[in-house]
């Protein structure tokens, strides 16, 4: 007779296994559903994180416009999710916001306006230029 406990691992490790694929199928099959759904004006974003508008769909290539007059063309496959579209507040005002009591720290832009490094121990008779 088989030992009964080798008997209740296996099906537990089988119950996982068909409770995995089942639950990665799923996500498959609403992925799938996703794509086959797209419409012109959708705001998705590609398995790689480019941001675009569908403009057109044609088979399996969906034209993406990421900025405007900027189209690229894509996979099906490739579009990963939806995003939600960005909505731009022009009432807010552009200037920066004042901080006060904050040091002004001036750095130079140049090296030709900082004072001159002094020489290291050991290099006081040696040029700089010359090695």
């Amino acid at each position: 007779m088989p030992d009964i406990s080798f008997l209740i691992i296996m099906l537990l490790a089988f119950g996982a296994l068909w409770f995995m694929s089942s639950r990665s199928r799923k996500q498959q099959r609403e992925a799938a559903d996703f794509r086959n759904n797209l419409a012109v004006g959708d705001e998705v974003m590609t398995g790689s994180g480019l941001f675009g508008t569908v403009t057109a769909i044609d088979g399996d290539v969906v034209t993406l416009e990421s900025t405007p007059g900027s189209s690229t063309r894509w996979l099906r496959a490739a579009i990963a999710r939806r995003s939600d579209p960005v909505v731009v507040d022009d009432t807010a005002d552009d200037a920066p916001a004042v901080v006060e009591d904050v040091p002004v720290v001036d750095v130079p832009d140049d090296l030709s306006s900082l004072p001159p490094e002094p020489p290291a121990p050991g290099d006081e008779g040696r040029d700089r230029d010359s090695k």
